[in-house]
């Protein structure tokens, strides 16, 4: 007596019926009384309390296995939750704030008409990790190119290796006036033909690869995987790469939190990789951008047993302390292992810096 009908329920805590379906079935709020005959589901007055609360939950944003907490609590403990939830959210989106205001600033950049010259210092260092018996890593910086694979499978190393190899020519390879980024393009195909030659027809063997390609007052960029670019540009780390895994879209599309993505059974499975199987179907395509640099810029190319293993603070704080980039790329190591080294770990770092100008030869004053 006094059930209210799965629509009237809808109304009065203004969820609506497909909204209660799901939350029946996820358990998160089941109706008083399912009629055995027809399925219908009817709901006690009471429960309109609870159901108001999953509705200002959802509003604010909360992942339904929040909710789901937050709602077995007890009402202060329940605040104390939610404050710390909110607290995320806006640690979260301050974070957000300062990369929309660099894509801003980057994407309006006026071309520099100055002809300060510029060069990389840089350094690569590749780690076995504490627990991983061999390292299937391969870590590249030459005055050109930088690159990180992070390779897969029990033929896991070649793959990398390849990728990587096959893409050392750019250090030497004159570039063009124009279209760098077309000229990185092809030469990821090179690779993935690469790691298929090495991989034959295993599906289950091949490698990410993260690379970058200095032009002199540029740096193009092809990621494909879940190796990471970061920017450090004045005292901010940014992320530059999409990881190309399940957890990620997951995360884009709101179905995960990044902290349920953290320790989500699927965070290691790509959807996008270098990979063998013999198919004959192309390469997926990598992602590509180009990004000024300026002077003071300090870029980090790693493999996911460092973002796994270190907070991108715990990262910011090495990359802004560190003199050099060997220095960097030694500490980042370091604490990755410090971390417990879950897997093999690879960095590179690379600085941006001024030429030094050669001292004139001959008399300064002329004739």
């Amino acid at each position: 007596m006094g059930m209210l009908t799965i629509g009237a329920f809808a109304r009065a805590s203004r969820l609506s019926p497909k909204a209660l379906r799901l939350y029946d079935e996820l358990e998160l709020l089941r109706p008083a009384r399912v009629d055995p005959g027809t399925g219908y589901r009817y709901y006690a007055p009471a429960q309109l309390e609870r159901a108001r609360l999953v509705a200002w939950l959802r509003r604010l944003g909360m992942p339904l296995a929040g909710i789901r907490e937050v709602c077995a609590l007890e009402p202060a403990s329940a605040a104390r939750e939610i404050r710390a939830f909110w607290a995320r959210v806006e640690a979260e989106t301050a974070a957000r704030r300062d990369l929309a205001a660099f894509l801003v600033d980057h994407l309006s950049q006026v071309p520099r008409k100055d002809t300060t010259m510029l060069e990389l210092r840089y350094c690569a260092m590749s780690d076995t990790g504490r627990v991983r018996t061999a390292n299937q890593d391969t870590a590249h910086a030459g005055a050109r190119l930088l690159a990180v694979a992070d390779g897969f499978g029990p033929g896991g190393k070649p793959a990398s290796s390849a990728a990587v190899e096959a893409l050392r020519f750019l250090d030497d390879e004159p570039l063009p006036s124009g279209g760098v980024l077309n000229l990185l393009e092809d030469a990821v195909q090179g690779a993935a033909q690469a790691v298929r030659d090495v991989a034959g027809t295993a599906d289950d063997v091949g490698t990410t690869l993260t690379a970058m390609l200095w032009t002199g007052s540029q740096l193009a960029l092809a990621h494909i995987g879940d190796s990471r670019a970061h920017l450090l540009r004045d005292g901010a780390l940014f992320l530059i790469t999409h990881d190309h895994t399940v957890v990620r879209s997951m995360v884009d599309e709101g179905r995960l939190t990044p902290e349920e993505a953290a320790a989500h059974p699927q965070r290691l499975l790509l959807l996008r990789a270098l990979t063998g199987g013999g198919s004959g179907a192309p390469a997926p395509a990598p992602d590509l951008r180009l990004h000024d640099a300026c002077a003071g810029d300090r870029y980090l190319l790693c493999s996911d047993g460092l973002s796994a293993a270190l907070s991108e603070e715990a990262v910011r704080e090495v990359l802004t302390t560190a003199e050099a980039p060997d220095e960097a790329v030694r500490a980042l190591v370091a604490a990755a292992n410090g971390a417990g080294g879950p897997d093999n770990v690879s960095c590179v770092v690379a600085d941006v810096v001024t030429c030094a100008r050669p001292e004139p030869e001959g008399d300064a004053g002329g004739a």
